[in-house]
């Protein structure tokens, strides 16, 4: 029963994280599926202009949308790109439902979606060409953006803790900052995909190891 409560409680945690604009309680009702034409249409200017040559029009055109409609969900280009980055890492990873196969690393690693080659590198052309929004935005990009993947880690970690897989004293949200991190940084600076045989050496040679045999704080050994 705790379980399923605990995996409940994630669920909603992680439709907070992708942003809704409230809907009026007047006129027609809210077609949810143009919302993901216009977050890929984002996505694929990204990839081609990059965030300083977008254009709201260019969007809307691309999604067959009309501007108003994209300036009722979004009212400006770095709100859209925002929940389009969100949406784009929310695709590249299995974050609906919590992966239960006995142990932390199996879960970890089920996460993370198998992607082809056209789409890593559309991935990284995005990344390689957000230009002063990352500049203006770095703390979306660290934190909002990857919140939901830290979300699902962390209840990943805390129930590893609870079958006695990991250590209780294990830093659980310093592991979560460094995966994230460095798939940031991975895409960011060195321009390379984070795909699956980078982020297994992650967990199998830096996460797992912290996690099980956390340092001991200099006041413990007083």
């Amino acid at each position: 029963m705790n379980k399923m409560k605990s995996e409940e409680s994630v669920g909603t945690q992680l439709a907070d994280k992708v942003a809704e604009k409230p809907e009026k309680s007047l006129g027609r009702k809210r077609d949810h599926t143009r919302d993901a034409k216009i977050l890929e249409a984002t996505i694929d200017i990204l990839a081609e202009a990059g965030f300083d040559g977008m254009t709201m029009d260019m969007v809307a055109a691309r999604a067959k949308a009309g501007k108003a409609t994209v300036y009722r969900r979004w009212s400006s280009k770095t709100e859209l790109v925002r929940d389009a980055l969100t949406w784009m890492n929310r695709n590249h990873l299995e974050l609906d439902v919590l992966p239960d196969t006995g142990t932390l690393r199996n879960d970890l690693l089920a996460l993370l979606k198998p992607q082809s080659i056209e789409e890593g590198e559309r991935k990284l052309r995005v990344l390689a060409g957000l230009g002063s929004f990352y500049s203006q935005n770095s703390e979306s990009i660290k934190g909002e953006i990857f919140e939901p993947w830290a979300v699902v880690n962390r209840e990943l970690m805390h129930r590893a803790v609870g079958r006695g897989e990991i250590s209780a004293r294990a830093d659980i949200e310093m592991a979560c900052q460094v995966i994230t991190s460095m798939a940031s940084y991975r895409g960011l600076v060195q321009h390379k995909t984070f795909d699956k045989h980078f982020y297994t050496s992650l967990i199998d040679g830096v996460v797992l190891p912290a996690l099980k045999n956390p340092l001991t704080s200099p006041n413990e050994t007083e």
